[in-house]
């Protein structure tokens, strides 16, 4: 990136038949956007004309054949494709589940490849992006086998910020997934993303039980006492600031989230569905742990609202803030790793949280 560039944020286009589309439009559509970014959006410029024109917008696009050709304080659009596609909003298509991985490799390279710096993806519909090329849960496994790295769901916002011990997993695979390796793995990367992503020097980290009530002694389960407990107790020996088990029923309603840096969920619901309650449309996912940025919204494709124009951009507007933030916290740990002198003490080297 030049001394006077924005940072290069891809834009996987995702299912076209959802709002991705258009929380891409409405987030692009305010100028202001350019001052702090250069957007590419993998795509093509006919599908994009399409939305456009759809939802009415005054919006110009900068389209290009090659990642290279990408102009500064443009809306760039990098044809990923070029044949025609009959969009039908709120309709489950394998067509539009083909596409929308199209649009993500073609994205995933160009990061792997330092042609953009960070990667925001649009909403994808897990059922019909599988194939015999994808057969992934979602983006985080996708991208933790093409970037490598320990790869965490991670949901962010200013105020709460939840990590998950396992994420794509059936609630009856939970207990058994849950191994002292796999808590260990998982708490040092959050405790690693805190520090090196967010600029928390020290970083709190609360974690949730198992079982209802952490198991009331083995009552409703032993996975807490055997198997969590002991491994927090080791981690805390190491020196990281780790709590819990903490009972996850009155863990947020009492406000005491807000005493953590960040929180260990155990499983999938149990992280995301207080994290949505209390952050929805303010909120970001996050891929930590992975060499490159990553960052998407914290909702859905949205059928039952594509093509409405009324879907809210203020997560995806979110996500492209936090992409850009987290890769310039991110240069700045690298600067104060190479050279403590050269970053203020009184920054300890980055304050900025989300």
């Amino acid at each position: 990136m030049g001394k006077n560039e924005k940072i290069i944020v891809g834009i996987s286009i995702g299912d076209y038949n959802g709002i991705g589309s258009e929380v891409i439009l409405k987030t692009f559509q305010d100028s202001r956007m350019l001052e702090f970014c250069t957007p590419v959006v993998f795509a093509s410029v006919k599908l994009m004309s399409f939305f456009k024109k759809e939802y009415d917008m005054e919006i110009n696009f900068h389209g290009i054949d090659k990642i290279e050709d990408v102009i500064h304080k443009k809306i760039n659009v990098l044809n990923v494709w070029k044949e025609p596609i009959e969009v039908n909003f709120g309709k489950e298509e394998a067509k539009a589940g083909e596409f929308a991985i199209t649009s993500l490799k073609a994205s995933v390279e160009a990061l792997k490849n330092d042609k953009i710096d960070v990667l925001v993806t649009a909403p994808i519909n897990k059922s019909n992006v599988q194939s015999k090329s994808f057969s992934f849960p979602g983006h985080t496994d996708y991208l933790a086998k093409e970037l490598g790295g320990n790869s965490l769901m991670f949901m962010i916002s200013e105020e709460l910020k939840i990590g998950l011990l396992t994420d794509h997993v059936a609630v009856k695979d939970v207990p058994g997934t849950i191994t002292r390796e796999l808590i260990e793995k998982k708490i040092n990367t959050i405790n690693k993303t805190l520090i090196e992503d967010f600029g928390i020097i020290k970083p709190k980290i609360a974690v949730l039980g198992i079982n209802p009530h952490t198991g009331d002694n083995g009552v409703i389960g032993d996975e807490d006492d055997t198997v969590l407990r002991p491994t927090i107790e080791n981690i805390r020996n190491n020196g990281k600031i780790v709590l819990g088990p903490y009972a996850a029923d009155s863990f947020f309603g009492s406000g005491n989230y807000k005493s953590f840096d960040a929180v260990v969920a155990s499983y999938h619901d149990q992280g995301l569905i207080p994290f949505k309650t209390l952050a929805f449309g303010q909120g970001v996912n996050y891929t930590a742990g992975l060499s490159k940025i990553r960052t998407s919204p914290d909702h859905g494709t949205a059928y039952e609202i594509a093509g409405k124009n009324q879907a809210n951009e203020s997560s995806f507007k979110e996500a492209v803030f936090a992409a850009i933030q987290i890769y310039k916290n991110r240069e700045e740990y690298q600067l104060y790793a190479q050279n403590p002198l050269k970053v203020t003490a009184k920054k300890e080297y980055s304050k900025k949280n989300f």
